[in-house]
């Protein structure tokens, strides 16, 4: 393969990133993995996904075996310029709208605005058949 030791752009390694001649890049180093595509256990279309980016946390979720992690070296090229990774974006959740208790007591006097006269209403009801029925 390629000499080792030799560092390459992210640039350089997503070139690689068709079933012809496919790399990865998995901590910080550059596999080329084109004869393992067929023999992958997962399918090769796994591995034609994870070019083209740092594909480490990729690999680490599998939870690949120590005898998967050893047969790496065979296909070793390189190592990657990490500068040329662009830095992983945190999730930052949307802003929620301040909740305002001040609404609150406008939500608690539209409900008695309509409560209070249904009470009247229904105390009127009954009285009235009350005072009929006697």
């Amino acid at each position: 393969m390629g000499a080792d030791g030799k560092v390459y752009t992210l640039a350089e390694v997503s070139e690689h990133s068709d079933s012809k001649d496919c790399w990865l890049v998995i901590s910080g180093k550059v596999y080329d993995v084109t004869k393992f595509l067929e023999d992958h256990p997962g399918g090769d279309e796994v591995l034609l996904s994870a070019t083209g980016k740092d594909a480490t946390d990729d690999f680490e979720d599998v939870g690949h075996s120590s005898s998967a992690r050893a047969m790496m070296d065979e296909f070793y090229v390189g190592e990657i310029d990490t500068a040329t990774i662009p830095s992983k974006t945190t999730y930052t959740p949307p802003k929620q709208p301040h909740y305002n208790q001040d609404k609150t007591s406008e939500f608690i006097i539209k409900l008695l605005q309509f409560l209070v006269p249904l009470a009247i209403l229904g105390v009127a009801v009954v009285v009235r058949f009350y005072a009929k029925s006697a």
